[in-house]
């Protein structure tokens, strides 16, 4: 009997995450990029002591990714900045999937019709991932830059998703992640969170309540995929004093309309 063909593209140590599997030096690299991104306008001591590797390794690196445009560093102060490469690396992640695309109109919908910034988001790693925003053009305005991560349990893409996933995958990612207090209105406690998600489900749309910044409420809803599974989320972000908690049903319904159409639009189906 033949042999079972392995899946093209993948050594046979595919699984094997062992240091002896990994490049250290493409993994400093990479992290160091992670760095520049998350701290973005740090100098060469700075990011060495953030890393805890020494300034010559850093500078090397550096040195490595601005060949590749993925950093940049500023003229005179030599501060370091993510590159165009690592923009034109990134947008293939998005492009990967048609939900961006996709969300695009109806977010910007949801923009005018309420007059904040709506956001479209996945879950990565037991995080949210932001992958689009449209901006009100309040001066005073939520800002989740594509890129950026947030806790789920504090997030309302992030609530909205676990509201519609099982209780097991939900208990996995608590016990993965914990659930820090960010405000004195941090859902903190896992019955507490369960409480929160059962209501989400309830009533179709999630609501973060200054959970994670005081002053800051956003409502969001889930976008399923062909097996009616939760794959993104689509929310509404702007501070308390313009969204009110009397604005929630209102807000909701709109980001709940809006991310059914989105998954209308990829082929998705209510669970």
């Amino acid at each position: 009997m033949a042999p079972t063909p392995r899946p093209r593209g993948r050594p046979k140590a595919f699984h094997d995450k062992t240091d002896q599997n990994t490049v250290q030096a493409l993994d400093r690299g990479l992290t160091l990029l992670e760095l520049v991104a998350a701290r973005p306008g740090l100098s060469l001591s700075e990011l060495a002591a953030e890393s805890g590797e020494a300034v010559a390794t850093v500078f090397r690196a550096l040195v490595t990714l601005e060949g590749h445009r993925m950093v940049e560093a500023e003229e005179g102060g030599q501060l370091w900045h993510v590159g165009p490469g690592a923009f034109r690396v990134g947008t293939t992640f998005l492009r990967r999937t048609k939900v961006v695309e996709r969300a695009r109109q109806p977010m910007d919908t949801l923009m005018r019709d309420t007059g904040e910034t709506a956001n479209l988001g996945i879950e990565a790693g037991d995080e949210v991932l932001f992958l689009s925003q449209v901006e009100t053009h309040e001066a005073i305005r939520a800002f989740f830059p594509p890129g950026t991560k947030a806790p789920m349990h504090v997030s309302g893409i992030g609530k909205a998703l676990l509201a519609w996933y099982g209780e097991i995958r939900v208990r996995r990612v608590i016990e993965r992640k914990g659930l820090e207090r960010f405000t004195d209105l941090t859902l903190a406690t896992e019955a507490d969170l369960l409480r929160d998600l059962a209501a989400t489900r309830a009533r179709g749309y999630a609501i973060d309540d200054q959970e994670r910044a005081t002053g800051m409420r956003c409502v969001a809803a889930p976008i399923f995929n062909s097996h009616g599974e939760p794959v993104a989320g689509l929310s509404v972000s702007g501070p308390a004093f313009r969204i009110a908690l009397t604005d929630t049903a209102r807000i909701g319904a709109l980001v709940r309309a809006a991310a059914d159409q989105v998954t209308e639009a990829t082929g998705g189906q209510q669970p």
